[in-house]
C-alpha cells in the first residue's frame, strides 16, 4: 500500500509539472533590461526580447517613456512593414533596429527616465516590460583650497580647514575628507556639504572641512575625494594635496656663533643667530653682559625680525657673554639663550737678540720670538723673500757674514684657527772692516787710452773707497755692497806703478793691487820679457771626437793642472765672446768659461777666451778675458763641434778622458 501511494504520488506530482509548464509556454512574454546605462552624450540602446505561443507573429510594437507625471507617452509604432514615430521630443534622435532595439542618440540628463516595449500578438495578447535608462556624467577632478590665514593652535573652536569643488557630475557626487592619507571621520559640525544644479542639468558638488589644529599639523597634508556609481561600481578622484598654515607659540630657543666660536679670529665678520620654533618666529632682542654684569642691549646690531645680530671686524674686546631674548606676541610667552663669543687672537708678538745689535762678522746670535694668544701656537722663521728658514720660537746663527740675512721676521701662527697669524720682523747688522771682492787686474791697456778700473768690496757699516790716483770715480751701493769705478787716462806712471783700490770703515780697512800691462804683452810678450805661447799664429786643427773630464791635466814643457772646474768662471753665448772671471782662490787653475750653442770655452789664467766655431774647422780668434791677479800661462782651450784648438809649435789632441796632451810637431 505505501508503495503503491508513492508512486500515484509522483504520477501525481509530474502530472502538476506538466500541466504548469504547457501553462507557461502558453503565455505571450516580453523581456528588457532592467537599467541601461549611458554617458551624457551618448547613444543608449534598449533591447526588446518577446516570446509568443505557437510561433505566432507579433502584430506590432510600441515603444513609451514615463513622463515626471508617471504618465506614458508614445514614441513609436513598429509593424511587421513600418516604423511610425509620434511626434515627440524624441522624434529626432530615436531609431528601431532590425531586431527591434530602441536607440535614443545624444542622450542628455533629461533621458534619465523609465521607458516601456510593448508587444501586441493578436490571440496571445499584449505584453511589457520596462527599462530604466540611467543617464551619468563623469564628475571633474575635485579642486582643493587651503585656508591661506593660517589658524592658530590656540583657537579652541572649528577653524575652517579647506574647501573642495567638483563640476560637472550626474547624478550628484560625493566628497570625503582626508588628512595624511587616512580618511576623516567627520562630526556633523565638521563638514558642510553644497550642492548647484547648473542649466546644463549637471551638478557642482562642494564641501567645507571644519576642525582644530595642534603644533603637529605644520606638516599636516589635507586632500578630498569625490566619488560616484558606474556600472554597479564605485569610482573616485582624488585632489592634490595642500597644507596649511599653523600658528603656535616657541617652546624652544637656540643662540648660536657663525663660523663657530672655536674658529673666530680677530678680523672675522660673525654672526649670532637666534632661533625659535614658534610661528610666526617672536620678537628678538639680542644682549652683551658688561663687566659690571649688567646687560646691555645691542638693537643697533640686530637685522630687524630676523634673529640675527652681526658683529664685523671682532677683536678682543668682542669677547664675552650674549644673551637672545624672545617675544611671542599672541601669548606673550618670554625665552632665553646665552651663548659665549671666544675672539682668538695673537698679541704682544716680540723678538729678542742676544747679543744686541751691533753683531760682528765670525761671531754668532740668538734670536727668541714670544707672544700671547688663547690658543697653543706655532712659530717659523723666514727671510727677506719669505722663505721658511727654521721652525721654532728660538733661531741660532753662527759665523755671520755680510751674507747673512739683513731681515728676518718671526711668524705666529695658531694650527687650531685657520688664518690666524702675526709676525715681527727683526734686522740683523753685520758689522766688519771691508773685504775686497773683485778688481780688475791685470788689466790690458793702450798708451794713453781711457780704461776704467773697478773695486768691489763688502762691508758695514758702510765704507769709503781711496783710490791711489786721481780720476773720476762712480760708486754704487746695494746694502753692504760698494763698487767703485775709477776713469782715468793711461800714462806711463800708471802703467808703472799700477792703481791702489783701498777701502776703510771705522772697524779696519782692506787694499789691494791694480796691475796694467800694456796690449803688446797681451799679444806675446810678457812684461818681463818672457815669451809666451802666441795664439792663432800657423794654428792646426784636429778633428776629435772624444770630451774633457773634470780633473783631467794639461801636458806642456811645464805640466800645468787642470783639477776641476774650480777657479775662473763665465759664460759663452750662443754667439759672442767667451768670459772668464777671476777665482779667488787658485788664479791659475782653468775652468769653463761657459757653454753655447756653438761650443764650449775653457780658460787658463791671463789668457784671451775665444769665440765659438762659426763653422767646422773655422774658429773666430781672440777676444777678451778677465785676467787674475798673476799671469800663470796664456793658452786658452775651445772644446767645442768635435774640434781641438791647435797653438804654434804643437797641436792639443784630447785621445781620452783622461788628460790634455801637448804635441809638439
Amino acid at each position: 500500500m505505501a508503495g503503491g501511494r508513492r508512486a500515484a504520488g509522483l504520477a501525481l506530482g509530474w502530472g502538476c509539472c506538466l500541466l504548469l509548464c504547457c501553462a507557461a509556454a502558453s503565455k505571450l512574454e516580453v523581456s528588457t533590461p532592467a537599467v541601461v546605462e549611458v554617458e551624457i552624450g551618448g547613444t543608449a540602446r534598449i533591447e526588446c526580447n518577446f516570446y509568443i505561443p505557437g510561433n505566432g507573429s507579433y502584430s506590432y510594437i510600441d515603444w513609451f517613456y514615463v513622463d515626471r507625471s508617471n504618465s506614458r507617452v508614445r514614441l513609436c509604432h513598429v509593424t511587421d512593414s513600418e516604423v511610425l514615430k509620434d511626434d515627440t521630443e524624441y522624434k529626432d534622435r530615436l531609431s528601431v533596429g532590425e531586431d527591434k532595439a530602441l536607440s535614443i542618440s545624444k542622450v542628455t540628463v533629461q533621458d534619465d527616465r523609465t521607458f516601456v516595449c510593448q508587444v501586441g500578438a493578436g490571440s496571445s495578447g499584449v505584453g511589457e516590460s520596462h527599462t530604466e535608462l540611467s543617464v551619468y556624467k563623469v564628475p571633474e577632478t575635485p579642486v582643493i583650497e587651503p585656508n591661506t590665514g593660517g589658524i592658530s593652535v590656540l583657537n579652541s573652536d572649528n577653524s575652517e580647514i579647506a574647501k573642495c569643488k567638483s563640476k560637472n557630475s550626474f547624478p550628484p557626487a560625493n566628497i570625503t575628507w582626508h588628512k595624511n592619507g587616512e580618511q576623516l571621520h567627520l562630526q556633523e559640525n565638521q563638514v558642510m556639504y553644497g550642492r548647484t544644479r547648473e542649466s546644463s542639468g549637471l551638478y557642482t558638488v562642494t564641501s567645507t572641512l571644519f576642525d582644530t589644529v595642534t603644533r603637529e599639523d605644520r606638516d599636516s597634508r589635507y586632500h578630498c575625494t569625490v566619488h560616484y556609481w558606474l556600472r554597479g561600481q564605485r569610482h573616485s578622484l582624488e585632489s592634490q594635496k595642500v597644507q596649511i598654515t599653523v600658528f603656535y607659540p616657541a617652546e624652544h630657543l637656540k643662540l648660536q656663533v657663525v663660523p663657530s666660536s672655536e674658529l673666530v679670529k680677530e678680523g672675522d665678520n660673525v654672526k649670532l643667530v637666534c632661533e625659535a620654533d614658534g610661528n610666526p618666529p617672536p620678537v628678538f632682542s639680542f644682549f652683551k653682559r658688561q663687566q659690571d654684569n649688567k646687560w646691555q642691549e645691542l638693537p643697533s646690531l640686530a637685522e630687524p625680525d630676523s634673529g640675527v645680530l652681526t658683529l664685523h671686524g671682532v677683536d678682543k674686546s668682542s669677547s664675552g657673554l650674549y644673551k637672545c631674548e624672545s617675544l611671542d606676541l599672541d601669548d606673550m610667552t618670554e625665552l632665553k639663550q646665552e651663548v659665549e663669543l671666544v675672539v682668538n687672537y695673537i698679541e704682544g708678538v716680540r723678538v729678542e737678540m742676544e747679543p744686541s745689535n751691533p753683531l760682528r762678522e765670525g761671531g754668532s746670535v740668538t734670536l727668541s720670538c714670544d707672544a700671547h694668544s688663547p690658543v697653543a701656537l706655532d712659530y717659523q722663521w723666514r727671510d727677506e723673500k719669505g722663505r721658511k728658514v727654521a721652525e721654532g720660537n728660538q733661531l741660532f746663527l753662527s759665523n755671520l757674514t755680510f751674507e747673512t740675512p739683513n731681515n728676518l721676521s718671526c711668524k705666529v701662527m695658531a694650527p687650531s684657527v685657520p688664518g690666524l697669524e702675526q709676525s715681527k720682523q727683526v734686522s740683523l747688522a753685520v758689522e766688519g772692516k771691508p773685504r775686497i771682492v773683485a778688481i780688475s787686474s791685470p788689466l790690458y791697456v793702450r798708451q794713453d787710452e781711457v780704461v776704467n778700473l773697478t773695486c768691489k768690496a763688502i762691508a758695514f757699516p758702510r765704507p769709503s773707497v781711496h783710490w791711489s790716483v786721481n780720476g773720476t770715480v762712480h760708486e754704487y751701493v746695494d746694502n753692504q755692497h760698494i763698487a767703485s769705478n775709477l776713469t782715468v787716462r793711461v800714462s806711463p806712471d800708471l802703467l808703472k806703478a799700477g792703481a791702489m783700490c783701498r777701502v776703510s770703515n771705522n772697524l779696519g780697512d782692506s787694499e789691494k793691487h791694480i796691475q796694467l800691462l800694456v796690449e803688446s804683452v797681451r799679444k806675446g810678450q810678457s812684461a818681463d820679457g818672457v815669451h809666451q805661447p802666441r795664439l792663432w799664429q800657423e794654428s792646426r786643427y784636429l778633428a776629435w771626437g772624444g770630451s774633457l773630464a773634470a780633473g783631467s791635466a794639461l801636458h806642456l814643457p811645464l805640466l800645468l793642472s787642470l783639477p776641476s772646474r774650480e777657479g775662473s768662471t763665465g759664460s759663452v753665448p750662443s754667439s759672442g765672446k767667451a768670459a772668464c772671471s777671476p777665482s779667488p782662490t787658485s788664479p791659475c787653475s782653468p775652468a769653463l768659461a761657459g757653454q753655447g750653442s756653438k761650443g764650449t770655452a775653457w780658460c787658463l789664467a791671463g789668457i784671451p777666451a775665444i769665440h765659438p766655431p762659426v763653422a767646422h774647422g773655422a774658429w773666430h780668434p781672440r777676444a777678451d778675458c778677465v785676467h787674475t791677479e798673476r799671469l800663470c800661462t796664456e793658452l786658452c782651450i775651445l772644446q767645442g763641434a768635435g774640434q781641438a784648438l791647435g797653438t804654434e809649435g804643437g797641436i792639443l789632441s784630447l785621445p781620452t778622458k783622461r788628460g790634455l796632451q801637448w804635441d809638439r810637431r
